[in-house]
């Protein structure tokens, strides 16, 4: 392990497998030249705030934001783990360079190189304005990351590293299916997906095309192919609808004021909410650059694959949203529902229902949090901040575990009128599978 130890509480249950992740066996050795970890999160920062501000259908929509994410983050892994003697399998860089080349500069360059791609790439399919100023800040931002590194032949190292992790991840998603077509086909039956209309045309999903796209970590985009919603003549499903058709109703009698707050703040990317507790516990818990960098890739690029994973199940289920089967309940075939054609949610979102990709990305994120740092992290609450306008309540709040806000979240969508309670179960399974099956397949210690 690293000379900072990481302070991690670990259940026996997965107690071998989280020892090898963090290299704590016998088999795995501190790095050669150790450093902070105060660049990774650096430019983890910059990478959340840079592809947060793409336009949704240029890829900066939930799921696609994950993926890209996953990109940079998996570029910055390889390219300080290609410094110094082998000490964790590489992600994609086959590659070795010396141990005093600079780690920094490595972060840097990789981070940059993989940013200004994604942002100079991205397809215009909507108007990006900001196209030059991101691309311009990115730059700016690197200019100053290097000026800080002295000018020595273990900076032109760690550039000449970093370079080269962004260039493998480049040319591995070369028509990987991103952008591609959309996976939906209409069908008006009940039980399927229709799209809600704004002024006489329907509101579709910005990035369809996530479920196609190659994965990074997981063998195919359906590997973890969720259970089917409920037959709708069950009472699962009567139970279920009732449950939304009371709590996420728009003008809910039935739902708090802490509820619909709780439902708004959620309403929030979760790759923004997760990279920031993990760059807080990080700090927290003085991991170095590398084991910092196994850690973001990790999550992001189980994320990514959670997103891909999830899409993948919403248009091969195309389970209809609630408001879509509350008007219609006369055609669910059960007793046990009712129609209301006034029915309208809380929040909307322009894709099929099954399963949750909120809950698939949160569980994806969390799984990882918790092979580093437990459940209750050492040293005491953490914090999130929602980027909903106007939630209801303070953007900042603070959680004790994991496994609080994971309870909540179930509930929250429900709240919001987006999903049924086994939706969000159901997510919250995938991603926890997904990031399981990259723990357990990717970023292993190697023998000296």
């Amino acid at each position: 392990m690293s000379r900072r130890r990481v302070v991690a509480v670990i259940t026996v249950a997965f107690g071998a497998l989280l020892g090898a992740l963090l290299g704590v066996s016998g088999a795995s050795a501190a790095p050669p030249v150790g450093t902070d970890a105060s660049e990774v999160t650096h430019w983890n920062q910059v990478a959340a705030t840079t592809l947060a501000a793409v336009p949704g259908p240029n890829g900066g929509a939930p799921p696609a934001f994950s993926i890209n994410m996953g990109m940079v983050q998996g570029a910055v892994y390889d390219a300080v783990n290609a410094i110094g003697p082998k000490q964790h399998r590489p992600y994609l860089l086959n590659r070795r360079t010396g141990a005093k080349a600079s780690i920094d500069a490595a972060v840097a360059t990789a981070a940059y190189d993989a940013l200004s791609e994604l942002v100079s790439t991205a397809p215009e399919r909507a108007p990006f304005p900001g196209r030059a100023g991101l691309l311009s800040t990115l730059s700016s931002a690197y200019a100053a990351s290097l000026a800080s590194i002295n000018n020595d032949s273990f900076k032109s190292q760690g550039i000449a590293v970093g370079h080269a992790a962004a260039d493998a991840m480049r040319d591995a998603r070369v028509s990987d299916g991103r952008f591609g077509p959309s996976a939906w086909v209409p069908n008006s039956a009940p039980g399927h997906w229709q799209p809600l209309l704004s002024g006489g045309v329907p509101l579709l999903d910005p990035t369809p095309w996530v479920g196609n796209v190659k994965p990074f970590l997981i063998q195919s985009s359906s590997q973890f192919r969720s259970a089917p919603p409920p037959p709708l003549d069950s009472q699962q499903w009567a139970t279920e609808f009732n449950e939304v058709k009371s709590l996420g109703r728009a003008t809910s009698t039935t739902r708090t004021a802490d509820q619909t707050y709780f439902a708004k703040w959620w309403q929030s990317a979760p790759v923004l909410s997760w990279n920031e507790v993990a760059r807080q516990l990080i700090a927290r818990t003085d991991l170095d650059a590398a084991d910092s960098a196994r850690l973001l890739a990790l999550q992001n690029l189980s994320g990514a694959d959670a997103a891909i994973n999830c899409w993948n199940d919403k248009y091969h289920f195309d389970f209809w949203r609630p408001w879509n089967a509350i008007p219609r309940a006369l055609e669910d075939g059960n007793s046990a529902t009712a129609p209301d054609a006034t029915w309208t949610s809380l929040l909307t979102a322009p894709y099929p229902e099954w399963t949750s990709g909120h809950n698939c990305l949160d569980a994806a994120h969390t799984t990882v949090l918790r092979m580093f740092f437990g459940d209750d992290p050492v040293g005491g609450p953490f914090q999130i901040t929602s980027t909903f306008v106007n939630p209801g309540g303070p953007a900042v709040r603070t959680f004790d575990t994991f496994t609080q806000p994971l309870a909540e979240l179930i509930e929250a969508r429900i709240w919001a009128g987006l999903h049924y309670r086994s939706a969000d179960v159901a997510g919250q399974a995938l991603g926890r599978n997904v990031a399981n099956y990259g723990a357990a397949n990717y970023f292993q210690p190697v023998g000296r």
